[in-house]
């Protein structure tokens, strides 16, 4: 099996055992799935996560948010490279911005169909942060909501960015792939890629959706109608 093939890698953390049964009996029954750990509690989670290093933690936002792994730097720097998925009851403004202020990397609801519940878990393990569109523009709204009043009262920063860049930007936080970039302003993905890490390292971000949301503070023309932004770079 090389590379491209090997399964991903999965703990479930939940903490009612019928839910983790059923979850990995969803899991294991697609191919491309391998659950290597299971844990009813916050604390079991992390010990389980240390020990077996998945490539991504199903965490019920119940146990997301218990103190022994509350703050999100914590929890980022006791389980490494895990990505953790969290699974929600529903997907409200108020849950996504706390799981995502928890340590989350992407988010599902826990009725979401196994199409989608599967498609979040291979998300985040291609990807920074991972959301389906209903998510990402829920938090799209909640971070105007949160800024507006800020970015009302502050003019835009020159961060030296070319007409080209703000056309990217645009694009990328509208939710069009490097390879969509590129056949709209006939350069190759090779040649986008470049203009996102200079535009990276220009605004002080690390991700496309955080370039997303850079877009929406600033209010860059044409960056309103955020749609879905997979870190792609």
């Amino acid at each position: 099996m090389n590379e491209e093939q090997k399964p991903i890698r999965i703990v479930v953390g939940v903490e009612q055992s019928p839910r983790r049964r059923s979850l990995r009996q969803m899991l294991e029954f697609e191919c491309g799935f391998q659950v290597i750990g299971e844990a009813s509690s916050a604390h079991e989670a992390v010990q389980v996560t240390r020990q077996v290093s998945p490539d991504v933690l199903l965490l019920d936002q119940a146990l997301l948010r218990d103190p022994d792994v509350q703050a999100a730097a914590q929890l980022a720097d006791s389980l490494g490279s895990v990505r953790i998925v969290a699974l929600l009851k529903a997907i409200e403004k108020a849950s996504i911005v706390e799981a995502l202020q928890l340590g989350a990397h992407g988010m599902v609801m826990k009725t979401s169909s196994p199409q989608l519940f599967l498609q979040n878990v291979r998300g985040v393990t291609t990807a920074r942060y991972w959301f389906d569109n209903d998510s990402l523009g829920i938090l799209v709204e909640a971070v105007r909501e949160a800024l507006s009043n800020t970015i009302r009262a502050k003019p835009q920063k020159d961060y030296g960015l070319t007409r080209r860049e703000l056309d990217i930007i645009s694009k990328i936080a509208n939710g069009r792939s490097n390879r969509e970039v590129g056949e709209e302003f006939s350069i190759s993905e090779r040649t986008v890629k470049h203009h996102l890490t200079n535009i990276f390292n220009k605004v002080g971000v690390s991700s496309r959706l955080q370039l997303a949301l850079f877009a929406v503070n600033q209010h860059l023309a044409g960056a309103r109608k955020i749609s879905s932004v997979h870190p792609r770079v």
